[in-house]
């Protein structure tokens, strides 16, 4: 294995390209991506700061950083970089080798396991569908929520991908597995 930037641009070259990756290295910590956050203004979330500690190669400690699960993907950074620095793409990237890892927030994890339930990260509630139903609407849409066939369809894709094992879900209990769920 090499360096956490080398993972970096190798894994995350596989889905967006191995230059989009690169322009991590471009980083020169002006700062821009941290002042222009939503997230950071009411968290710790410094993208600058995770970005520096993956420079240099700092993987445990940005594994283990809280902050690296609070960046909403809202692409304000990436679309306010001066220098091109793909933010957002690369913070997904270190995210999912972070969770290859098993370093993956609680709250992360529980939306795995409404995907899991429902077909959905965030399930249609009863007032969803009372709004829906005072539109003229159904009261449920055409979703997996409405379609069992089409759930399993799903928990058959995340059982064979193994997204199940990533988040620790239990099968028996539709849920975290206690340990994990406590963490």
């Amino acid at each position: 294995m090499g360096t956490l930037l080398d993972e970096i641009i190798d894994w995350g070259g596989g889905v967006f390209g191995e230059e989009h990756m690169e322009t991590l290295m471009q980083c020169v910590q002006c700062g821009k991506c941290t002042g222009g956050c939503p997230s950071g203004r009411i968290t710790a979330l410094r993208t600058r700061k995770l970005f520096r500690m993956a420079q240099e190669d700092m993987r445990e400690e940005i594994f283990n950083a809280p902050e690296l699960w609070y960046c909403t993907t809202c692409y304000t950074c990436y679309e306010r970089c001066p220098k091109g620095v793909k933010c957002t793409d690369i913070m997904r990237v270190i995210r999912n080798l972070a969770a290859k890892e098993g370093h993956m927030s609680v709250p992360h994890r529980k939306i795995g396991v409404y995907a899991l339930k429902t077909g959905h990260g965030v399930p249609i509630g009863p007032d969803q569908m009372k709004i829906r139903e005072s539109l003229g609407l159904d009261s449920q849409p055409p979703t997996t929520q409405k379609y069992n066939e089409q759930l399993e369809e799903v928990q058959i894709i995340c059982r064979e991908t193994g997204f199940d094992a990533l988040i620790d879900f239990d099968w028996d209990k539709m849920d975290l597995k206690e340990a994990e769920a406590k963490k």
